[in-house]
């Protein structure tokens, strides 16, 4: 959740200078996370890009009942085919690659239409003290970061 990643995305490096986090090797551990679960993952990913834009269309696809179809595609655009998912471009050929209705998604984005709905989330995700996605919450306990299956089990017994 960084909502004031510019358009053009930022390098890695940039935004967690200062933090000393190795990126390569948190890329490495997603990489192990992802391959136990059969999911691609692109270890060299260097960038980040803001997401608004993909957010307010996983919403519209969410109301409209499409988020089987859309989701996983956003998934792979982002982290396997490291593209920039605020450029309209980009997000209507997943939708397109969803086989989803892409004049419908473009008014969509284009109207803002799930803008307010987003915001919603956001504010309900910060009063629980969410700061970094993903982000699981169970009865007031939460994990951070992708987590295998056991840890989410645990989380829920």
């Amino acid at each position: 959740m960084h909502p004031d990643t510019p358009e053009e995305g930022l390098p890695l490096e940039q935004l967690f200078a200062g933090t000393g986090m190795d990126i390569k090797a948190s890329n490495q551990k997603m990489k192990a996370l992802t391959s136990v679960e059969g999911l691609p993952f692109d270890p060299m990913r260097s960038m980040t890009f803001n997401s608004r834009r993909a957010q307010e269309l996983a919403k519209w696809s969410d109301r409209n009942q499409f988020s089987e179809s859309l989701h996983p595609q956003l998934y792979q655009a982002y982290f396997v085919r490291g593209e920039n998912l605020a450029e309209t471009d980009v997000l209507i050929n997943t939708v397109d690659l969803s086989g989803l209705n892409t004049e419908d998604a473009r008014l969509s984005l284009q109207s803002r239409q799930y803008k307010q709905a987003v915001d919603e989330d956001w504010n309900y995700a910060r009063s629980l003290g969410v700061t970094g996605i993903p982000t699981f919450v169970y009865q007031g306990y939460g994990l951070v970061g992708a987590q295998p299956y056991e840890e989410l089990d645990r989380l829920t017994s």
